[in-house]
C-alpha cells in the first residue's frame, strides 16, 4: 500500500519517510511541522549520522541537552552538501523554535547611545537586524570544531546547514575565477542569507590575525573590515547592521585597540554617508569589551 509512514525502530526515533503524491504528502508535511522537540532532534541526528560512516555508530543520548549537543556537533562537522527537503523542513522548524526560546531582540529593544550607534551585550544570533557580521576564516565555510564557542560556529549553527552550503557555492564560483587555491582575503566581505537567524543577512569578513605584535598595517586592515562592511550595506540597501568584535578572539587583536578602531572607523564612515544607516550596533559578549566601547562612544 502506497503512503507515507513514520515509525520508530527499536524505540529509537529513526523516521522512515516514503513520499507519495497529492494530499498525503501535504498531510505528512503538516504532521512533521508538529513534531515534538525530541522527535525533531532524533530525526535530524539520525539523518546526519547516516551521511557518514565515521559518525553512524554514535550513541544518541536520552536527554534533550545531550541530543542538542550531538546535533550541533554533527552540524558543525558536516561538509557542505544538499539536504533533502523533508530534513530541511524539520531542521528549520527546530531552529526557529530555538530562536524563539532564546528570545529575539528587536532594534527597538536596544537603546541608541549616539546618533544611530548602539552598544548591545549578548548573543548576536538573537538580533533581528537587517544584517549581522560574522568574523569568518579565509575558507569561508564556518567553524568545523564541534561545539566551539566562536561566533563563526554559533552563526552557522543557528542559521542552519544552508548557510555553509551557500558559502561553499560562492567560494566555488570565486575559485573558478581566481584558481582552486583561492581563499577570501582579509577585509573583503561576503554577503549571504540569514536563513533561520532573526537577521535577514549575514556579512562574513576575515579580520587580520595578530601573530607577532600589532602593526599599523594590521590596524588599517581592521579599519578596512568595518568600512568595507558598511560599503556593502550601502550597496545592498541594508539599513541596520550589528558588528561583532572582529579579530579579538582567536585572531588575538588587542580588545581595547580593536574597539577604538571600530568606533573611529564607523563614526567617520557615517559622517561621510549621512542618512545611509538607520542603526549600527556594536555587539559585545565580554564585560571588558562593553567597557571599552562605552569609553569610545
Amino acid at each position: 500500500m502506497q503512503g507515507i509512514k513514520i515509525y520508530s525502530i527499536h524505540k529509537m526515533s529513526l523516521w522512515h519517510v516514503n513520499l507519495v503524491k497529492g494530499s498525503r504528502v501535504e498531510h505528512m508535511k503538516r504532521r512533521l511541522a508538529n513534531l515534538t522537540e525530541i522527535e525533531q532532534l532524533d530525526y535530524l541526528v539520525d539523518v546526519f549520522k547516516s551521511e557518514s560512516a565515521q559518525y553512524s555508530g554514535l550513541e544518541t543520548p536520552d536527554d534533550v541537552i545531550g541530543k542538542r549537543r550531538l546535533l550541533r556537533s554533527l552540524m558543525n562537522v558536516r561538509m557542505p552538501r544538499h539536504l533533502d527537503d523533508m530534513a530541511l523542513q524539520i531542521q528549520n522548524e527546530y531552529l526557529q523554535s530555538r530562536a524563539k526560546e532564546h528570545g529575539v531582540v528587536e532594534l527597538h529593544d536596544i537603546p541608541i547611545r549616539e546618533g544611530v550607534i548602539s552598544i548591545w551585550q549578548g548573543d548576536i544570533t538573537r538580533l533581528a537586524a537587517d544584517a549581522i557580521v560574522n568574523a569568518a576564516n579565509s575558507q569561508m565555510l564556518g567553524c568545523f570544531i564541534p561545539m566551539h564557542t566562536c561566533i563563526d560556529n554559533c552563526i552557522h549553527t543557528f542559521a542552519g546547514v544552508q548557510l555553509r552550503e551557500e558559502c561553499n557555492r560562492q567560494m566555488n564560483r570565486l575559485r573558478v575565477m581566481y584558481g582552486s587555491d583561492y581563499e577570501q582575503p582579509t577585509a573583503v566581505p561576503m554577503l549571504t542569507g540569514g536563513y533561520n537567524l532573526p537577521a535577514k543577512k549575514v556579512i562574513h569578513v576575515v579580520g587580520p590575525i595578530v601573530q607577532f605584535g600589532l602593526t599599523s598595517e594590521l590596524e588599517q586592515a581592521l579599519a578596512d573590515c568595518y568600512a568595507n562592511v558598511l560599503n556593502m550595506c550601502l550597496e545592498n540597501e541594508i539599513k541596520s547592521v550589528a558588528f561583532c568584535c572582529i579579530s579579538t578572539g582567536v585572531f588575538h587583536f588587542p580588545n581595547r585597540r580593536a574597539a577604538e578602531i571600530a568606533v573611529a572607523t564607523v563614526k567617520e564612515w557615517l559622517s561621510e554617508h549621512p542618512g545611509a544607516m538607520e542603526r549600527v550596533i556594536f555587539n559585545v559578549f565580554k564585560d571588558e569589551d562593553r567597557e571599552y566601547y562605552e569609553q569610545c562612544i
